[in-house]
């Protein structure tokens, strides 16, 4: 996990997880709509997942 991805998250989190495929994009952007903080939880925790 760079350093550009984390800051990322915390700016705009679905654009940090675009790597990770289509499902985690459209989650971390519905968590996004309802709240900036679930949203960026979610991001780290795809974004740290090693998968």
């Amino acid at each position: 996990m760079s350093f550009f991805r984390v800051l990322l998250a915390i700016l705009f989190p679905p654009l940090s997880v675009i790597g990770k495929g289509c499902g985690s994009i459209l989650i971390v952007f519905l968590l996004t709509l309802c709240g900036w903080v679930p949203g960026v939880i979610a991001a780290l925790v795809i974004l740290n997942n090693p998968n």
